[in-house]
Formats: structure tokens, C-alpha cells, sequence
């Protein structure tokens, strides 16, 4: 019987692709490895500093993102489901420095948890990856909210994965 993957269809999903020029083991290890991480995942001109990282499910990434001014931003991810190499899915959030859920900074709407479903396959000598953000366990409001962000969202993960590029081709 044939296996397939489907990305979860909702109205307030946000669904993201890009093809990266890397093989796919290389494009799954930059989003499951603490010593690649690190390295590009956040906005553009962000710092990043890794305070825990267990890519498994019911693992966590606790990260701290720090804004060119100094602004300091915690985030996690919770993992649901790790299927090297074409499959992530985890549950990401705002936190404290404690790892607790916590509502994002810039709003007092916006979803509480998104998951996140990202599909990589080969294509052409590099890997597409498919990245679909759905409102976790949100309320209307919420999903309304995050609908308004979609095009803020693809702004900031533009830049992110032009830096995952970069450093891919390094």
C-alpha cells in the first residue's frame, strides 16, 4: 500500500516552499543539529544562543533570539514527529527562560502555539522543502490573528531561509 504525506489543509494554515541547493540529508541535519541550528535559524540581523536541544519526539528546542538592540525573545519548539530525512513536525512557541508557553510579544492575539509540518524531498539535485504553520488548539480569535501575520510571517522566513542558503553553501 502506498504511504503519503499530507499537509494539514485548514484556512488559517500558512504554507511556505523553497528549494534549497544542498542534498536532502544536509537540509534535514540544518533543522534536527545543534551545531547547525545556531547558525541560521532566526530573522535576519538576530542573534540566536541554543539553550537546549533534543530533536526527538517529545524533545524540546529552547532558544533565545536576541533583536539587533538588544531585544531578547525566547522561543521552543516541542517535537512531535522526527522521520530523517523528510519529515519534521513540532509544536512551536513563545517562552520564557524557564521553557514555559508564554504569548508572543508583539501581541496579545496571536496563537499561543503553531504547529509546524515541514516535508523535504529531493528535487533536481536539491531538496524542496514544504513548511505549513497551522493554529494549535487556538481559539477564533487567534486564528484570525495569525491569518493577519501571514504575509509577516513569509517577510521574516525569507530572510531565514536565504541565511539557511548561505550557509548551506559554505
Amino acid at each position: 500500500m502506498e504511504k503519503r504525506d499530507f499537509v494539514n489543509v485548514d484556512d488559517a494554515a500558512l504554507v511556505m516552499t523553497n528549494v534549497f541547493d544542498a542534498p536532502i540529508e544536509k537540509v534535514f541535519a540544518m533543522w534536527t543539529e545543534e551545531q547547525h541550528l545556531g547558525n541560521w535559524w532566526s530573522p535576519k540581523g538576530f542573534s540566536i544562543e541554543i539553550s537546549k536541544l533534543e530533536c526527538k519526539p517529545g524533545g524540546v528546542f529552547h532558544y533565545k533570539q536576541t533583536t539587533p538592540d538588544g531585544f531578547a525573545m525566547w522561543g521552543r519548539f516541542e517535537y512531535r514527529e522526527v522521520r530523517q530525512p523528510n519529515k519534521l513536525v513540532y509544536i512551536n512557541s513563545f517562552s520564557d527562560e524557564e521553557g514555559n508557553v508564554v504569548r508572543a510579544p508583539f501581541s496579545s492575539t496571536f496563537p499561543l502555539q503553531i504547529e509546524n509540518t515541514l516535508i523535504f524531498t529531493e528535487e533536481e539535485g536539491g531538496t524542496k522543502l514544504v513548511m505549513s504553520g497551522v493554529p494549535f488548539q487556538a481559539t477564533d480569535e487567534e486564528r484570525e490573528a495569525f491569518k493577519g501575520m501571514h504575509d509577516a510571517i513569509r517577510q521574516g522566513f525569507a530572510g531565514t531561509f536565504e541565511q539557511l542558503q548561505a550557509y548551506l553553501s559554505k
